[in-house]
C-alpha cells in the first residue's frame, strides 16, 4: 500500500465513523419551567476508528454530507425575506469568529423569550450573544474545543445548558458530521505541516503504519504496531492533546498574572488583608437553605387547569372587594377630631402615610428570609398559580427600594390633592378598585396570552388610579411645573397628562426590554378615569342640594318677616 492509498483509507474510515455517530440517537434534552420573576466539561467521544482490514463500504450512503477534497462548496440560498442562518460545516462564513458567533434566527429573542428560557437573571442582550456563540460552535465543529471556551466562561453552565437545549429543539444542526468535517480539515493541515517539515520520503513509500502522515504511533522496537492502544495515537488524538495543551497554558498565565497582582497588592498594602475572588459563589448558611427550600415551589411545571378555573376566583375576589369599597364610601362619615388617632396632623396627610407605612412593612418583609413563603404566596400575583387574597396584598408588596420611593413619592404628591377633594372613603374606595382592578387585568392578560412564567407586583396601578381621577376631575383646568409654561400660558390641561400617562405606558410595548406591567397601568387609569367622572358628578350633585336647601331656608325666612310686618 502506497502512501497516497493510507490517506485515502483514512479519510473513508473518517467518513464511515462520522456516517455512524450521525446516525445514533440524538440527545434527548430534559424541559423545564420557569417561574418569574451554567461552564460545560463534557468531551465529545472520541471518533471510532475501523479496523484497517475491513472496509464497510455499505455504511456509507449518497445522502451523507461530507467535505472532500476538491468538492464544490455549497452556497445556501438566501432572500431578503430570511436572515441568514447557517446549519452546515460547509457553509461556514471565511469571516467566522467564535467571539461573534452565528445568528441562530432571523432576529433576536425579546425579554419574555429570554426569562422562559434562562430565567430574569440573564439579560436579553447576554443571551442572544450567548446563543449565537453556541449556535457558531455547533456549525463550526467546536462546541467542544477547550481553546475557545474562554469565549463564554462569564456564563453559568445551567444557563450554556439552557442554551443548548433551546438551540437543538428551534435550528437542529448535525453536530457530530460538522465535528467530523472540522476534524478532516485540521488533518488536511496537518498533512500539509509535515510535508513542509520535510518527512522521509522514503518511509512514505512503505506500507503498513508508517506512512508519511504518521496517523499511528510507532513502538519502541520500531516496528510500527503500537504498543498500549489497539489502533495507537490517531491525528485527532494530537490535535486534542495540542488544544488542550494550549488551553491549560493559557490557564496556567492567567494563573501567574493574578497570583503576580495579588502579591503586588500584598506589596503595597501591607497589613494581612485577604483577597477576596469576586467570582467565587457566597456559602449559603444551612438555615438560609431551608428558607430558601420552604419558599420554593416543589413545582416542575404550571398545573394543568383551563383558563376560566384561573381567572374565576380571583374575579368573583375582585368584585366583592370593588363592591365593599363602593360601599365604604358610600356609608362613611368622617370622625370628630378628639376621636381621631392624630387630631393634631390633616385627614389626607393621616391617610396616605398610613399606606406608606402599609408599603414600607410590605418592602421591609421581603428582607425577612422566614418571611419568603409568605410573601410569595399572599403579595405577588402568579398567573400559574394565582390567589385572589394576593391581588390585594401586591398592592402593598415592593422588592427593590427604587421602585418602592418611586411610587410612594407620587401617592404622596395625587393621594393628598384627590383626598382633600373627595374625602377619606372615596380616595380610598378609588384606590383599592384601581390597583385590585387593574391586578385582575394583568392576570387576565398572562393567562389568556399563556405567560404563566410571569409575575407582577406593587402599587403602581392603584396610584395611577388615583392620578387619573384626580386628572379628570380638573380635565379642563391648567397645570404648571415649576412655573412652567409660561405666562399668559394657563398651563397644561389635565386631559393633557392623562393622555401622557397612556403614552408612555403604550410606547413601553414597543420595547423588548421593559418591565412594566403595562395592563395593570392602563386599567388603573381606565377605573380612575370613571371614578373621577363619578365623584365630580356625585360632588355637583350634593352642591345643588345645598344650594337648594340654603334657598329655601332664605325664603322661609323671608316669608317670616313679611308676616310679622
Amino acid at each position: 500500500m502506497t502512501a497516497s492509498l493510507g490517506a485515502a483509507t483514512f479519510r473513508q474510515r473518517l467518513q464511515i465513523a462520522v456516517a455512524n455517530a450521525s446516525r445514533s440517537p440524538a440527545k434527548s434534552t430534559t424541559g423545564f419551567f420557569l417561574c418569574t420573576r451554567c461552564y460545560s466539561t463534557k468531551q465529545l467521544p472520541r471518533v471510532p476508528r475501523v479496523s484497517r482490514g475491513t472496509h464497510p463500504r455499505t455504511l456509507l450512503t449518497p445522502t451523507a454530507t461530507l467535505r472532500l477534497p476538491g468538492s464544490p462548496i455549497r452556497i445556501g440560498i438566501r432572500t431578503i425575506f430570511s436572515g441568514p442562518q447557517y446549519k452546515d460545516y460547509v457553509d461556514l462564513p471565511p469571516n467566522y469568529r467564535d467571539e461573534v458567533g452565528l445568528p441562530f434566527r432571523g432576529k433576536d429573542l425579546g425579554l419574555p423569550e429570554v426569562v422562559a428560557i434562562f430565567g430574569p437573571d440573564l439579560r436579553p442582550v447576554a443571551a442572544n450573544k450567548l446563543l449565537r456563540i453556541l449556535h457558531g460552535r455547533r456549525v463550526a465543529g467546536t462546541l467542544d474545543d477547550p481553546v475557545v471556551k474562554i469565549n463564554t466562561v462569564q456564563f453559568t453552565a445551567k444557563q450554556r445548558d439552557a442554551a443548548l437545549a433551546y438551540l437543538r429543539s428551534v435550528a437542529p444542526v448535525n453536530e457530530v458530521a460538522n465535528a467530523g468535517l472540522r476534524a478532516e480539515d485540521e488533518l488536511r493541515m496537518l498533512e500539509g505541516e509535515l510535508e513542509e517539515e520535510g518527512e522521509d520520503t522514503d518511509k512514505a513509500k512503505k506500507p503498513g503504519y508508517t506512512s508519511r502522515f504518521q496517523i499511528y504511533k510507532k513502538d519502541e522496537a520500531g516496528s510500527g504496531q503500537p504498543q498500549d492502544e489497539v489502533y495507537g495515537q490517531g491525528v485527532l488524538d494530537k490535535i486534542r492533546a495540542r488544544n488542550e495543551a494550549r488551553y491549560m497554558e493559557e490557564l496556567k498565565k492567567k494563573e501567574e498574572e493574578k497570583k503576580k497582582q495579588e502579591e503586588e497588592q500584598a506589596r503595597l498594602n501591607p497589613g494581612g488583608l485577604q483577597t477576596i475572588d469576586l467570582n467565587q459563589p457566597r456559602e449559603v448558611s444551612p438555615r438560609m437553605q431551608q428558607w430558601v427550600e420552604a419558599a420554593t415551589s416543589d413545582l416542575k411545571e404550571p398545573p394543568k387547569m383551563r383558563a376560566w378555573e384561573r381567572l374565576l376566583p380571583s374575579t368573583i375576589f375582585v368584585a366583592l372587594l370593588v363592591g365593599g369599597v363602593v360601599a365604604y364610601a358610600e356609608y362613611y362619615r368622617p370622625p370628630l377630631r378628639m376621636d381621631r388617632i392624630w387630631p393634631d396632623v390633616p385627614p389626607a396627610a393621616a391617610t396616605v402615610i398610613g399606606l406608606i407605612a402599609l408599603n414600607v412593612a410590605g418592602f421591609l418583609l421581603w428582607k425577612v428570609p422566614p418571611a419568603w413563603g409568605m410573601m410569595n404566596r399572599y403579595f405577588m400575583v402568579v398567573a400559574a398559580t394565582p390567589r385572589p387574597l394576593s391581588i390585594l396584598g401586591a398592592m402593598f408588596s415592593h422588592q427593590k427600594a427604587s421602585h418602592m420611593i418611586t411610587n410612594m413619592l407620587f401617592l404622596w404628591f395625587f393621594g393628598v390633592r384627590m383626598h382633600d377633594e373627595v374625602g377619606r372613603g372615596n380616595f380610598l374606595a378609588t384606590y383599592f378598585a384601581s390597583g385590585s382592578v387593574g391586578f385582575l387585568a394583568t392576570l387576565y392578560s398572562l393567562v389568556l396570552r399563556n405567560q404563566l412564567h410571569l409575575t407582577t407586583l406593587g402599587a403602581s396601578g392603584a396610584i395611577y388610579g388615583a392620578a387619573a381621577a384626580y386628572f379628570w376631575m380638573h380635565r379642563f383646568d391648567g397645570f404648571k411645573i415649576l412655573g412652567l409654561p409660561p405666562d399668559p400660558s394657563s398651563g397644561v390641561q389635565g386631559l393633557g397628562f392623562i393622555g401622557l400617562m397612556l403614552a408612555v405606558n403604550i410606547s413601553a410595548m414597543f420595547s423588548k426590554n421593559h418591565m412594566l406591567d403595562i395592563a395593570s397601568h392602563v386599567a388603573g387609569i381606565g377605573v380612575g378615569i370613571a371614578a373621577g367622572h363619578y365623584l365630580q358628578g356625585k360632588m355637583e350633585a350634593k352642591k345643588r342640594r345645598l344650594l337648594g336647601e340654603e334657598r329655601q331656608t332664605n325664603l322661609g325666612i323671608v316669608d317670616k318677616i313679611v308676616e310679622r310686618k
